[in-house]
């Protein structure tokens, strides 16, 4: 991937529904998803909707293909899969990080999720 590709995926995904609706396509698989069903999940009206996935779809990360009437958008997982080996291609120099630097994430994430389940 190149750097100006990366660029422009990151930028269409600092969006709060852009971000919503292309997680929503990622857990629907390569069936995809009608517009109004994304735009109903997400909580958007379907032209503010139209606006956002079409600029998904300039970054590459999603498409979209007419089935009757309807048009489905679904995520080009070969894009997304690039961005983020582009984004950790150099990490670490090339080496696993060490299981105590990848073990004290975790405890940090679950005191999260213990406080807002309390």
């Amino acid at each position: 991937m190149l750097k100006r590709d990366a660029i422009a995926a990151l930028a269409a995904l600092a969006q709060d529904n852009r971000l919503d609706a292309f997680r929503l396509l990622v857990q629907a698989g390569p069936a995809g998803m009608a517009a109004g069903a994304v735009a109903e999940a997400v909580g958007v009206a379907p032209n503010t909707l139209t606006f956002h996935l079409d600029r998904l779809r300039q970054a590459g990360l999603i498409e979209v293909r007419r089935e009757g009437r309807s048009m489905i958008y679904s995520a080009r997982f070969d894009a997304m899969n690039a961005l983020v080996r582009y984004l950790t291609e150099n990490c670490c120099a090339g080496a696993v990080p060490p299981r105590s630097a990848r073990a004290t994430i975790t405890p940090a994430v679950s005191r999260k999720h213990a406080k807002e389940r309390t």
